[in-house]
């Protein structure tokens, strides 16, 4: 008989377990160790074990839900309003639909008893309490579309899909920056700045992103003054071990306002890109929203070639539970 429980002190090698159970659904880093569910999702600070439910089939575990939410408005701290569903987990079982079904609405039933009017499936930034560094790849994706089982089970819980990732990667073997009259100005009047672990720039950044490695390019003039342009990279190991290859996977790419449309966000990327290609690095994996036209055709000039989606879902919250 399947019983459902909320997560307990001696719940971390189950957690693990039921992880390493799913082995072969791409988008979570394997082999997943206690150390990593503790420093990456338990050690958040707004960790509250009756957001993570837990399904046993005889006392042996089989799944888990991970609800929470997303930060307020300046992301210096919760705001219940938002909720997440951040996980959805069962490894393969005769009753796998029936328990996904059921964790997700024990989860549902926890966001809505904090507060929630909103429920997404599967986080997408800002809505990334837990499991950046264990999901997605270089950020986290919404559900992927390669994992028919999960989005089934957001789909039949009447999740409507509001938006889509794209998933690209670029090998770096054989790569060259562009070159043409554009970008060889970019290179005779600006510097490029590499900062290793930039401080967080709010507490939710802090909470989310600072246990992973993280590298930052700046794109200065060479005069001084504001920079035109940065790129964050992290090393995203714990998904491109299993590839057999060092890889590194971006997080956000800004161009000041008015400088975009200078080639500058192509000449940047491309001379991280060469870095991490002079260092070994083998991989670059970025993430785009579909509709951002721009951001695709700069992953197009450079070579990326997309290799998963994600499906950002959503439902209203529709109040609090009995």
């Amino acid at each position: 008989m399947i019983s459902y429980r909320p997560f307990l002190n001696s719940d971390p090698p189950l957690l693990a377990a039921i992880w390493r159970g799913c082995a072969g659904r791409r988008g979570l880093a394997q082999p997943v160790t206690v150390a990593m569910f503790e420093q990456l999702v338990l050690a958040k600070p707004y960790f509250d074990r009756e957001g993570l439910i837990l399904a046993l089939d005889d006392q042996q575990p089989i799944g888990f839900a991970h609800a929470g939410f997303g930060p307020n408005e300046n992301e210096s701290g919760l705001s219940t309003e938002l909720g997440v569903v951040s996980m959805l987990l069962v490894v393969g079982h005769a009753e796998q639909a029936a328990t996904s079904a059921r964790l997700l609405d024990l989860a549902e039933q926890y966001l809505r008893r904090r507060g929630a009017k909103v429920i997404y499936g599967g986080g997408i930034r800002p809505l990334t309490p837990f499991y950046w560094g264990l999901f997605g790849g270089s950020e986290l994706p919404g559900i992927l579309e390669s994992d028919p089982a999960m989005l089934a089970a957001f789909h039949d819980a009447a999740y409507r899909e509001i938006d889509r990732t794209l998933i690209l990667h670029r090998e770096l073997a054989g790569f060259r920056p562009p070159v043409d009259r554009q970008q060889m100005q970019i290179r005779r009047s600006t510097e490029l700045e590499c900062v290793q672990n930039p401080p967080a720039r709010s507490w939710w950044e802090a909470c989310t992103m600072e246990p992973c490695e993280r590298t930052m390019f700046r794109l200065l003039r060479r005069e001084g003054g504001e920079p035109l342009a940065h790129v964050m990279f992290w090393n995203i190991e714990p998904f491109s071990a299993p590839w057999g290859v060092r890889a590194y996977g971006q997080i956000e790419l800004e161009v000041a306002p008015e400088h975009r449309g200078k080639g500058l966000a192509t000449y940047l990327v491309g001379e991280a890109m060469r870095q991490f290609q002079d260092q070994s690095f083998a991989l670059v994996e970025a993430q785009t929203m579909q509709h951002n036209t721009a951001a695709q055709a700069l992953y197009r000039k450079l070579g990326f070639q997309q290799i998963d989606s994600g499906v950002v879902l959503r439902k209203e919250g529709s109040g609090p539970a009995a």
